[in-house]
């Protein structure tokens, strides 16, 4: 029998659902940026936008990692 994971219990899907809540923003305008000048695409034409973007992905990968308790291991 193969074990089957709940909402949110893998480390990827802790992830997807804490980067869509708190990274929606600058997703969205890394998103638009790109929308915007996908017919004419020059190197670092949303630099700005994907650096926000990225770190926020990061910032969210980080605050996973951290354990909640001393404790507690976040797996």
């Amino acid at each position: 029998m193969k074990p089957t994971a709940t909402t949110a219990t893998t480390p990827l899907r802790r992830l997807a659902l804490h980067s869509t809540k708190t990274c929606a923003a600058p997703a969205s305008a890394y998103g638009k940026c790109i929308l915007a000048t996908y017919m004419d695409v020059q190197k670092d034409t949303c630099k700005a936008e994907f650096e926000k973007f990225g770190a926020c992905v990061r910032e969210a990968v980080s605050k996973l990692q951290r354990p909640v308790n001393a404790g507690d291991i976040i797996p």
